[in-house]
């Protein structure tokens, strides 16, 4: 059974499912296109506390399973995602390259634009090659203000 709830953060409400002990989706909730059981499990409260965490600065990794669903190719830049530390950025090209697929940046682009996950898989930290922000589901502010927030952190450690 899948379960899904809403959750307030720093960046506005986010909607957390899981399915089968792993987090399929998480995505920021627009007006009335959150629909739910919000049936708040235990593993949906540790999502949002891990959540919490990352937009406090104390947390910069997720230990959290996830299933997000795709074909292989988008698992295979989601994962890739995950390798990307935090407060840094790569452009689709250096991700295809990370890949192996020098010449795929635009079906990794397209990869992106369809993370089910976002945050915990960050998309976010994905820019164009000339270093402008390009397209993220949260909009470009939410992605912006991720973006500075973890070179605050990273800043305030330094």
């Amino acid at each position: 059974m899948k379960n899904t709830a809403m959750f307030q953060t720093i960046l506005g409400k986010v909607v957390i499912s899981e399915q089968d002990g792993a987090i399929t989706e998480l995505f920021f909730a627009k007006d009335t296109q959150y629909i739910g059981n919000n049936r708040i499990t235990p593993l949906l409260k540790e999502a949002e506390k891990q959540l919490l965490e990352y937009f406090s600065g104390t947390r910069r990794t997720f230990d959290l399973k996830l299933a997000a669903k795709g074909t292989e190719f988008q698992k295979t830049v989601w994962n890739t995602l995950q390798e990307i530390e935090y407060g840094e950025t790569r452009s689709y090209k250096q991700v295809a390259e990370m890949i192996g697929r020098p010449e795929a940046s635009r079906a990794v682009g397209m990869a992106n634009s369809k993370n089910p996950i976002l945050i915990i898989t960050p998309c976010h930290r994905i820019i164009g090659s000339d270093g402008k922000l390009v397209g993220y589901a949260g909009g470009l502010e939410i992605k912006k203000n991720l973006l500075e927030m973890e070179n605050n952190h990273v800043s305030s450690y330094v």
